[in-house]
């Protein structure tokens, strides 16, 4: 638990006052500047808390993400500090409530919804220019200020432009179900840029309407609506607003509207305030806008390592070599480096789930095409997981590379009819005692891939299998699935 109390000052900068609001792993207090006596949210993390959960790596994102979009609609962040056990954000007080808790009185007139979503894309549209990518926008994440103006919150599940994969994609499924893009619940890829959009224009819908546009008490059927971009207009909408929200909210990417293009639409336009804002040029090497906070929690765990204020950590030497958030990096990490494995939310159980992949939702399956996808289940911990592929890389002589994201790389020696073998292991945790490992064919032949997983793979990690995907045989006793609360 926290000890942070009111009255405690922080760092000789913040004397603490009430608690505003908490979650898992953090609590927000009001805090007073006692040189300035300005108002701030301070923003208390329990370090080892998110370090035991693996959490670390997202603090390093949101911090960065944070420092790159200084905006007038964005929450701003004033600096981060930490002590041995605490990470503390000091961000800009916003006390004017969540935009929600407007909507949830009724709708709002088609000015005033007009107003925050001018609003909303003027800042979202800044933090693309930035290469970053909110993917959870809501009403819950938009604030309000004491003037009336809104402001975009919580940048944890947000990404950087650096995040994006060999196909210029980002692939993590995230978000709150009811604002994510269709093509984030297909787990093929999606342009951040395109799923933001949807989401502004879910939420333009809520502001107008005062209820979500796809909302069903069944998750699946409501997947099958966003999916399709089944939604109806309440007859109190303008047509300009109808035929607006047509284009926002296409389910397909590629033909959906663009900022630019929604930002030159004449509903939109009508009494938008721009505000200038200078977009630097976004270089392939952002490592200088990340805080390198390991650096400060290998200080903060000394004995002597009281305190340590990160707002200096500037010098290129001492940030991190690449996007803390990056899910294509290929670095190969020493052999006593523990991969963490990625946790599983509900997007992922339902698509991973046999019977449930929403693949059909999006895309004609072809019966007759090899899979070039193998996914088990195993009780083994994820370390057992990790050792038992690389015995297999070291019989089958394929190199191994493993990430911090939770996945394995194995690349074969051998040249096959197209190329070298290149495969993907990525570790799913559903619970402590059970995980999902997701085989990818990266490069290679894919009839090659499918005789290495039934000849080669399987019979290998036949001890830690406790089923393959699609296999009907399965062990008398109940899957820990049905054990979980």
């Amino acid at each position: 638990m926290m000890e942070t109390k009111k009255g405690t000052i922080l760092m000789h900068r913040y004397e603490i006052g009430k608690l505003l609001g908490q979650g898992t792993f953090a609590k927000v207090y009001h805090g007073r500047n006692i040189k300035t006596n300005q108002s701030v949210a301070v923003k208390v993390i329990d370090k080892d808390l998110v370090m035991k959960v693996g959490l670390i790596d997202q603090i390093k994102r949101e911090i960065s993400v944070m420092r790159l979009v200084k905006h007038p609609y964005v929450v701003g962040l004033y600096e981060v500090m930490a002590s041995k056990s605490k990470i503390y954000f000091a961000m800009e007080y916003v006390k004017g409530g969540e935009l929600f808790n407007k909507v949830s009185k009724g709708r709002l007139k088609e000015d005033a919804a007009r107003k925050y979503f001018q609003q909303l894309v003027a800042a979202v549209d800044f933090c693309h220019s930035r290469g970053v990518y909110h993917r959870d926008l809501k009403p819950e994440n938009l604030l309000l200020d004491e003037s009336g103006n809104l402001k975009i919150t919580d940048f944890g599940l947000s990404a950087l432009c650096e995040s994006r994969r060999q196909d210029g994609l980002l692939h993590t499924t995230c978000g709150t179900p009811a604002y994510v893009a269709p093509e984030v619940i297909n787990k093929k890829g999606y342009d951040g840029e395109k799923a933001d959009i949807w989401s502004c224009g879910v939420i333009l819908f809520v502001l107008l309407a005062a209820y979500l546009p796809f909302h069903d008490n069944n998750l699946m059927e409501m997947y099958k609506r966003i999916s399709k971009g089944n939604f109806r207009c309440p007859q109190w909408f303008s047509p300009d607003v109808k035929k607006l929200l047509s284009k926002i909210l296409d389910p397909n990417p590629s033909t959906r509207m663009t900022l630019a293009k929604l930002m030159e639409n004449p509903w939109f336009r009508k009494r938008f305030k721009k505000i200038e804002v200078p977009k630097p040029v976004i270089t392939t090497n952002s490592s200088k806008s990340i805080i390198d906070i390991d650096n400060a929690i290998k200080y903060m765990d000394t004995p002597t390592g009281s305190y340590n204020n990160l707002r200096e950590l500037d010098d290129p030497k001492q940030t991190l070599s690449q996007s803390p958030c990056s899910s294509s990096s290929s670095s190969s990490f020493s052999s006593d480096h523990t991969l963490k494995p990625t946790s599983m939310n509900a997007f992922d159980i339902i698509s991973l789930s046999q019977g449930f992949n929403l693949s059909g939702l999006f895309e004609d399956n072809d019966s007759g095409q090899m899979s070039r996808e193998a996914r088990f289940t195993t009780k083994e911990p994820a370390s057992a997981i990790v050792s038992k592929l690389e015995q297999v890389a070291v019989t089958e002589r394929f190199g191994v590379t493993k990430t911090v994201d939770g996945t394995m790389r194995l690349q074969g020696s051998k040249e096959g009819r197209k190329g070298q073998l290149s495969i993907d292991a990525e570790i799913f945790e559903v619970a402590p005692s059970f995980h999902v490992v997701e085989m990818k064919k990266l490069s290679g032949d894919t009839l090659e891939y499918n005789n290495f997983c039934n000849q080669d793979l399987k019979p290998c990690l036949k001890d830690i299998v406790w089923t393959w995907e699609g296999d009907q045989q399965q062990e008398k006793q109940n899957t820990p699935l049905t054990n979980q609360k």
